[in-house]
């Protein structure tokens, strides 16, 4: 039995999300077919809305509704300390500890050959570019203690190295202990981010 073709088209379409299987895909679809029209046209314009209601911040990376966002403007943050984070949720994560008032700079993301993503295809010559346009003082490396964040870790400290010859003040640190090897920022509780922040060490 062939299902219908509206179900088929966007079952395909919640497979191409990560971590969603064919099965998966499917019990979602027709558990959209169940909810009342209003909540399904409530659900397709927050879908349709997504990218047009939002916009990276010219200088951090940070999704916000503004450019520049809401950390970047805020006149109480410590400029001169640039905490390098993967990923959005993982600045949340961070912001929610209330320990860090330093500033961000998301890379959107791990160099990770065997998915082919390079250095260029992240948000890294934006952050050698800002580390030498401005007064940063500390360089803060908070990605992920897996085998991508570290290689990832490595290759800004290089980057980074060469304009510490010019700024001897630069620092270049790590989130020190709190957060176990192979986790993720994102998943990690309040107390642990804190004492990851406080325990950063010289990298």
């Amino acid at each position: 039995m062939r299902l219908p073709k509206a179900v088929r088209n966007l079952s395909e379409s919640f497979e191409k999300l990560p971590g969603i299987g064919p099965k998966t895909a499917q019990r979602l679809t027709f558990y959209l077919l169940h909810v009342p029209q209003e909540q399904l046209e409530d659900f397709a314009s927050s879908l349709e809305n997504l990218k047009k209601s939002t916009v990276l911040c010219s200088i951090c990376k940070n999704v916000g509704e503004s450019d520049p966002c809401l950390v970047c403007s805020d006149s109480t943050r410590d400029k001169s300390k640039v905490m390098v984070v993967e990923q959005p949720l993982d600045l949340l994560a961070l912001e929610r500890s209330g320990k860090y008032r330093g500033v961000y700079h998301v890379l959107h993301g791990v160099i990770n050959p065997l998915e082919n993503i390079g250095p260029d295809e992240i948000f890294i010559k934006q952050l050698v570019d800002r580390v030498s346009d401005r007064d940063i003082s500390e360089i803060i490396l908070a990605t992920n203690p897996t085998m991508e964040g570290e290689a990832t870790a490595m290759y800004i400290k290089r980057q980074i190295g060469e304009l510490k010859i010019k700024n001897s003040k630069l620092k270049i640190t790590r989130l020190g202990v709190g957060v176990p090897t192979g986790a993720d920022l994102e998943y990690a509780d309040d107390v642990t981010l804190k004492y990851a922040i406080e325990g950063r060490r010289e990298f």
